[in-house]
């Protein structure tokens, strides 16, 4: 356990970081829609 904190710490700022990138991503897609035309959206 002398290890663990720093064990921890590391997954701790890795999920933070993961998670910060996802919805930096999603909000971005979100903004690019808001100015696609229908052409450009096929899956819709």
């Amino acid at each position: 356990m002398e290890h663990a904190s720093f064990i921890f710490g590391s997954w701790g700022i890795t999920a933070v970081s993961i998670g910060v990138y996802a919805i930096w991503v999603i909000r971005r897609g979100r903004e690019l829609a808001k100015h696609a035309t229908r052409e450009e959206m096929p899956w819709t």
